[in-house]
């Protein structure tokens, strides 16, 4: 500290204080590649669904290192950890929104040392979308499915989904709205939401059995649907590209339908730009995109994946090459990318930084890191 005789001439420069999670040690790494300007990139790990251990992670740059088990290990008095299925991380300022989806909770923690701010509940959340003072939160109104060997339903009365939106200020739910069946992803631009619908739930229920094939289109300022618009099935993703653009990705039907990208222009109009999407991010006006034409494989062969991005509706191929089960892709800028692998989806997974189309580094990390979100 500087102060004392010299305080006439100099303000008093109070040290540096350090965050609260400095002294938590993690993997060295090379961060050369990593655009200037990123202070942290954090890891959601969604976990193994009704096994409550969905984990965060973060890269911090300033010395380095991948540090895993962050919000347990800043929050020790938090339960049980993080909660069950973690399904979507954002940062808006100094704080990071996450939707922990089985148990039903927003949880907002500070980011500059992951301890927790508040825990606000919705329903099943599943993604989340800023604009002005409000949080927006996708949710399937308490109904879930379990996939796997032991498929069952939680609530055979097919809920139509809900739009949650959250006080920024308050951190208090102010509303809802009524939207799709099952919605996922949401995206903002200019005062519009756009919700993708999946009917993940539909398909496998009476009378239909069908899946859910439209975007919601919410009008934040009277927040009120004012356009349902017909994409295609079991939608995904929603990602705008801040030029009046929203890219939908979508699973498809698994069967003769594959997964793909559909863009949404300004006019309404809807324009299927590529097929073979497994994992989505966007990065300025820049959709970047890994798939595989080998989804319907379920041998569990080694896949030969692809990557593109989707500009204006155009696809070009970008060149990375993915091994393993991509599960989750944060693109930083100058051609660098954090891309998680689920491995075998019940272990923990691994987080690989991608420079110039090749793989740098790879660090372990928690069980299905399928989320990024930077600070």
């Amino acid at each position: 500290m500087l102060c004392g005789a010299l305080v006439s001439l100099f303000a008093c420069q109070q040290d540096p204080i350090p965050a609260k999670d400095a002294d938590l040690n993690g993997t060295s790494v090379d961060i050369s590649g990593i655009p200037a300007g990123i202070s942290k990139v954090f890891t959601l790990n969604e976990g193994s669904m009704g096994s409550n251990n969905s984990t965060l992670d973060f890269l911090r740059i300033d010395d380095a290192r991948y540090v895993t088990g962050a919000f347990k290990k800043m929050n020790p008095g938090v339960g049980a950890g993080l909660g069950d299925v973690g399904n979507d991380i954002v940062v808006i300022g100094n704080e990071v929104w996450m939707a922990i989806n089985n148990s039903g909770l927003v949880e907002v923690i500070s980011a500059t040392d992951e301890t927790e701010i508040t825990a606000i509940k919705v329903p099943t959340p599943r993604n989340i979308a800023f604009d002005g003072k409000y949080a927006y939160v996708t949710s399937w109104a308490g109904a879930y499915a379990n996939y796997g060997a032991d498929y069952s339903i939680t609530d055979y009365k097919n809920p139509k989904g809900q739009v949650y939106r959250i006080n920024l200020k308050t951190k208090k739910v102010e509303d809802s709205i009524e939207v799709g069946y099952q919605p996922e992803g949401i995206a903002c631009y200019k005062g519009k939401l756009y919700v993708a619908n999946s009917g993940g739930i539909a398909s496998s229920l009476p009378p239909d059995y069908s899946y859910d094939r439209t975007v919601s289109v919410i009008d934040t300022k009277g927040f009120k649907v004012s356009e349902t618009i017909d994409v295609q099935v079991n939608l995904k993703g929603a990602f705008s590209d801040g030029k009046g653009n929203i890219y939908v990705t979508t699973f498809g039907n698994y069967m003769d339908i594959p997964s793909g990208v559909y863009m949404i222009d300004a006019s309404g109009t809807v324009k299927h730009v590529a097929d073979y999407v497994s994992v989505a991010t966007v990065l300025g006006d820049t959709l970047y995109c890994i798939g595989t034409e080998q989804e319907s494989d379920w041998s569990g062969a080694p896949k030969t994946w692809k990557a593109f991005t989707c500009k204006g509706g155009v696809k070009s191929a970008l060149d990375i090459s993915v091994e393993g089960n991509p599960y989750g892709i944060c693109a930083m800028g100058g051609n660098a990318f954090l891309i998680g692998d689920a491995g075998d989806y019940f272990n923990p997974g691994t987080v690989s930084l991608y420079k110039n189309g090749r793989k740098a580094w790879t660090v372990d990390a928690g069980v299905i890191p399928g989320h990024f979100a930077i600070w």
